[in-house]
């Protein structure tokens, strides 16, 4: 049984290795000295209570090495001063607007009826659409346009690097897993490589449109209601005859999510359930493998200690080691691989829940209620 397990265990190892590899890694570059043209960026960001936010965000795109920008920011009915702290740092940005948000129409998804809002009021060849809890370094838009324009790519889409903020333990545990979902179970020769719709993915936080294809797809409003607006977008770029490309953003874009136990449940247990399309079939798949390969070498190994069958240490190792390498890709910290187990079991409570709140009462997010 157990060298079942290991050699289970040995080509998830040689799987992840071989799948990064089909992850391009976006990388800052100087500015082009002599470029020919420069084609106009809209970056778009909602906010809905994100006062906190405001100033790191403005500083950071404030740092933005490429000039020819817009920036538009949509306050989502905010509750609190978000709208004050923008009026109070706007001006550090060239070219730059708030707009008020509307009250949201029925079945719509809040954010995505933000982001259609901003793309109603964007004039640029390419829409930039951000959170506002990310960091981007100054030369991401010229790293983007040296990836998109060759291969006249429809969309690049990328996760970022997740710094881990205080002692919320969810976030340390479930925040990095976001990384493993994508080297481990997406094939990313398939999601980058070919057009093939079921191969995607995307986080929302960072999705860079050629305009041309923001508009074939019908942009966010042909989404309204999803809950993972994200991948279907990526998904219709593919189905529209588009390129797009997942890539390993991680050295340009830090994004620190969620800082507390509560938003980090809230968050994904809106998304995680929905994100492998509502199948009870997967969702229980999901479990049973998570169970077996990433929490039972946990136990073995403690029973290997206790009796001094050493060999019975080995699947926990694998699994570090499979850790390690994502994490490594991901820029997150090494040392958090060794709590695998743990991570593997909070992502498997917050599936089930989500499982459960899909049934019964929905999910909450930001004060509103989605089926």
């Amino acid at each position: 049984m157990i060298n079942i397990l290991n050699v289970g265990l040995g080509f998830i190892l040689v799987w992840v290795l071989v799948n990064s590899f089909f992850m391009p890694r976006l990388r800052q570059r100087p500015v082009e000295e002599n470029a020919q043209e420069q084609d106009l960026v809209s970056i778009l960001i909602p906010m809905r209570n994100e006062e906190k936010n405001v100033a790191p965000l403005i500083h950071s795109l404030s740092q933005l090495t490429y000039q020819h920008v817009e920036f538009l920011f949509l306050n989502d009915q905010s509750t609190d001063e978000t709208r004050l702290r923008l009026e109070e740092k706007i001006h550090l940005l060239p070219n730059a607007s708030i707009i008020e948000g509307k009250e949201l129409p029925a079945k719509w998804v809040g954010k995505v009826h933000a982001c259609h809002q901003l793309s109603c009021h964007a004039n640029g060849h390419y829409f930039f659409f951000l959170d506002a809890d990310i960091i981007i370094q100054p030369h991401t838009i010229e790293a983007l346009l040296q990836q998109a324009r060759p291969k006249q790519l429809g969309l690049v889409s990328g996760f970022p690097k997740f710094p881990v903020k205080g002692t919320a333990w969810l976030c340390q545990l479930l925040v990095p897993m976001q990384h493993v979902i994508i080297y481990l179970h997406l094939p990313l020769f398939l999601a980058n490589y070919t057009r093939m719709p079921m191969a995607s993915a995307a986080h929302g936080s960072f999705l860079f449109f050629s305009r041309a294809c923001y508009e074939a797809i019908g942009g966010h409003k042909e989404i309204y209601h999803s809950l993972i607006e994200d991948i279907q977008l990526m998904r219709n770029c593919k189905e529209a005859g588009f390129p797009t490309r997942l890539v390993n953003n991680t050295g340009v874009a830090s994004c620190v999510m969620y800082e507390t136990n509560s938003e980090v449940w809230e968050g994904f247990s809106k998304n995680s359930f929905p994100g492998i399309g509502r199948s009870y079939i997967l969702g229980y798949c999901l479990l049973l493998f998570y169970l077996i390969a990433f929490v039972t070498p946990f136990f073995l190994a403690l029973y290997g200690l206790l009796t001094l069958q050493f060999h019975f240490i080995f699947p926990y190792v694998l699994t570090v080691l499979i850790m390690i390498w994502i994490n490594a890709q991901a820029k997150q910290r090494l040392v958090i691989s060794l709590l695998v187990p743990f991570s593997a079991l909070s992502l498997m409570s917050l599936l089930f829940y989500s499982m459960i709140r899909s049934k019964r009462a929905g999910y909450t997010w930001k004060g509103r209620v989605y089926k």
